[in-house]
C-alpha cells in the first residue's frame, strides 16, 4: 500500500511523455481548426520527434521488388496484394497493424518501416492509404 502511494506522488511531479498535438486544448471542430490552421489564423503544436525503429507508415520501393511473394505470405492482417501483371504488391496501409514482419523478410529491401504517422482519412482506399509505389529521395 505504501509503495503504491509512493509511486503515484512520484508520477504527479514527472513530465508527461506526450505532448499536446496538435492544439493545446480540443478544439470545438477538428474541420474548423484544419482550416484556420491552411489559412495561417493558427498554428499547429508540432508532434514530439519519433523514437529510433518506430515503425510508421510502410514504403514500397517496385523497382526493387523481384515478386517474390514472401510479404503476402507473411503479412498477419493480409494488408498485401501480389499483383500479378506487374509482378508486384499493393499495401493497403488501413488494414497494417505494423507489425515489420514484412520488412524483416523481404530479400531485396523492397520495404520500409517510415516514421510517418498521421495516416487518417475518411476513406480507407484513399490514394495516401494505398502503397504501390515510393519514390526514392
Amino acid at each position: 500500500m505504501f509503495e503504491a502511494a509512493k509511486t503515484i506522488l512520484k508520477q504527479l511531479f514527472l513530465k508527461p511523455a506526450t505532448n499536446k498535438f496538435p492544439a493545446k486544448y480540443a478544439p470545438p471542430s477538428t474541420i474548423q481548426f484544419l482550416d484556420k490552421v491552411t489559412k495561417g489564423e493558427l498554428k499547429m503544436i508540432p508532434p514530439i520527434p519519433v523514437p529510433p525503429g518506430f515503425r510508421g507508415k510502410v514504403a514500397f520501393y517496385k523497382d526493387k521488388c523481384t515478386g517474390c511473394k514472401l510479404c503476402v505470405r507473411i503479412c498477419p492482417t493480409q494488408a498485401i496484394e501480389f499483383l500479378p501483371e506487374e509482378k508486384k504488391v499493393k499495401v493497403f496501409i488501413s488494414r497494417c497493424c505494423f507489425c515489420s514482419q514484412c520488412v524483416e523478410i523481404c530479400p531485396v529491401d523492397a520495404l520500409a518501416m517510415t516514421d510517418e504517422f498521421l495516416l487518417s482519412s475518411f476513406d480507407k482506399y484513399a490514394d495516401e492509404l494505398v502503397v504501390t509505389d515510393t519514390p526514392t529521395k
